[in-house]
């Protein structure tokens, strides 16, 4: 996939979002799009210009071995794939869920106090593979032009067929993106580190309460009617999960 950097710009409100009706237009106009950097996001490394984050947490467990067909680990794979584990108070995601998971196109509501940014991301590439110590499933998205981020992220689910724990793992390389004005710039970079770390320990603890059953792991309207809008995730209360780790 070869990135085309254009003029094209986030669009943001106060107070408000989009209707499912803008948001559909919005889509549509997302085919165009292309990555905002010229890097192929396998290249990317931590170094001057690129931010590495990393955080894992166990969230869930099941008997030792390859996943069970109706255990944990399966419960969470489609979660993560309709982006139920995101806080919608910080980040809501709307795609189309009729759209297959690789090659979709994603409008992703940044949510930081009163501002509303509409930003917009492709999933890359998925991974899935297991070899007699573990299984692994997730995939990669990628930032649009017109994103106030800049890079790749992965969200891989983990099991260790030897203790049966499952660690979900998101891995990120990123560097400020194309901001409509100043001050979004500004108060990106004064706010930006705090919603980051809120973000990702909520997302641990939603995908732990997925796996134990207190969330449909499936959006409602993935097999609605051609043209529907999923609006990922919902409201649940959160449990802890056990030993959550970052490093940025």
């Amino acid at each position: 996939m070869e990135a085309e950097i254009t003029s094209r710009r986030t669009e943001w409100r106060i107070l408000r979002g989009w209707s499912d009706e803008e948001l559909r237009v919005r889509l549509d106009r997302l085919a165009s799009a292309k990555r905002n950097f010229p890097e192929h996001p396998d290249s990317l490394r931590a170094d001057d210009v690129w931010r590495y984050y990393r955080s894992q947490a166990q969230v869930g467990i099941e008997q030792p071995g390859r996943p069970a067909p109706s255990g944990p680990f399966r419960r969470m794979v489609p979660a993560i794939a309709a982006y139920r584990f995101s806080d919608p108070d910080i980040v809501k995601g709307h795609f189309d869920p009729n759209a297959p998971l690789l090659g979709r196109r994603m409008l992703l509501e940044l949510r930081p106090l009163f501002l509303r940014y509409l930003c917009g991301a492709i999933v890359g590439a998925i991974r899935e593979d297991a070899d007699e110590e573990r299984t692994i499933w997730g995939y990669r998205y990628e930032t649009l032009e017109g994103h106030v981020e800049t890079g790749a992220e992965w969200f891989l689910l983990e099991k260790s067929h030897r203790t049966g724990v499952i660690t979900f793992v998101i891995e990120a390389h990123w560097k400020p993106g194309q901001f409509p004005n100043w001050w979004s710039y500004l108060g990106f970079k004064l706010l930006a580190p705090r919603y980051q770390r809120r973000w990702h320990r909520n997302a641990q603890r939603r995908l732990a309460a997925i796996g134990a059953g207190a969330l449909p792991t499936e959006p409602t309207h993935t097999h609605g009617p051609a043209g529907t809008l999923e609006h990922e995730g919902a409201e649940l209360e959160l449990p802890a999960t056990r030993q959550h780790r970052e490093s940025a």
